[in-house]
């Protein structure tokens, strides 16, 4: 487990990778929009929802593991002979080392971490324990939760290009303030556990959009402040802060409904994250006016 998890660190890195190419091939005021239809990759989360067990019940536990290798291979094949380079970029002339510090010295980057972790990894972490959670909290079957976990997941795929042009039209900061006040207002209904139907399920698709709205407008945020040479470090940064932000939650609901029988408690755990990530945004937006007022 550990070796496969190592190899998907690597091909997750590819993340990283696309959204300075991206970047490099769309100006300024649309690399929010490109970044976020870019982001819209995380579908397949959906996908693997709705395969992963037909593709074993016909051929066997090895087929999804068989399905994705020869996807894998062939997008290498097309990326090979399709995809390069655009025209204005510039390979940098900084050793690795550097350049990292370099990253690591810029506040956006450490802000842009936080953002991320709640957003994506919020993302993640419901789409990993929300099976679990709909079956513990209301009695679902496990392929019902798993359709209802796909559902959830569309809405914040189909988000987050709206996150990125949203960015581009209204400002990053904007963005991720409307985000984060739709993911707070859902977490605090969801932590008296509402009826599934219909309130329960309004929090969970609202939790969702805010999510895939927030996860946009955060590389939105990254392209528009952070230093174009250094955009691919930032993002390798806030791209591992999204895996570990998916990553703890888990974790941590499963050990809270262990103790107290509910996950009312890590509910409101989200919502005092996403309080926090409206503090640290608005302190992004009162830089990014300073900066603009300097310039």
């Amino acid at each position: 487990m550990l070796l496969g998890g190592f190899f998907l660190g690597i091909a997750g890195t590819t993340f990283a990778i696309g959204v300075p190419f991206v970047n490099s091939w769309f100006p300024p005021a649309k690399r929010g929009m490109a970044t976020g239809l870019y982001g819209v990759g995380m579908g397949g989360t959906a996908i693997s929802a709705f395969t992963t067990v037909p593709l074993v019940e016909a051929a066997g536990s090895a087929a999804p593991f068989i399905v994705t290798a020869i996807a894998l291979v062939l997008y290498a094949v097309l990326a090979w002979l399709f995809m390069h380079d655009a025209p204005t970029w510039k390979p940098s002339g900084k050793s690795m080392l550097s350049q990292t510090l370099l990253a690591m010295r810029q506040k956006v980057t450490w802000q842009a971490c936080y953002l991320y972790a709640l957003s994506f990894g919020g993302y993640v972490a419901f789409s990993v324990f929300l099976p679990t959670m709909l079956k513990n909290w209301y009695g679902l079957t496990a392929a019902d939760a798993s359709f209802r976990m796909a559902g959830f997941v569309i809405v914040a795929v189909i988000m987050r290009p709206f996150g990125g042009t949203l960015s581009d039209r209204i400002g990053a900061v904007r963005t991720l303030l409307i985000s984060y006040v739709a993911v707070a207002l859902a977490a605090l209904m969801l932590a008296f556990q509402p009826a599934l139907m219909p309130l329960g399920t309004i929090d969970f698709i609202v939790m969702a959009a805010g999510l895939g709205l927030g996860s946009g407008a955060v590389f939105a945020l990254v392209a528009q402040a952070a230093d174009p040479s250094v955009v691919g470090s930032v993002t390798g940064f806030v791209g591992a802060a999204g895996g570990l932000g998916g990553f703890v939650p888990p974790l941590v609901m499963g050990a809270i409904h262990a103790a107290r029988g509910s996950y009312s408690l890590g509910i409101v755990l989200l919502l005092i994250a996403t309080l926090g990530a409206v503090v640290v945004t608005l302190f992004v937006g009162r830089g990014a006016r300073r900066a603009a007022a300097t310039a």
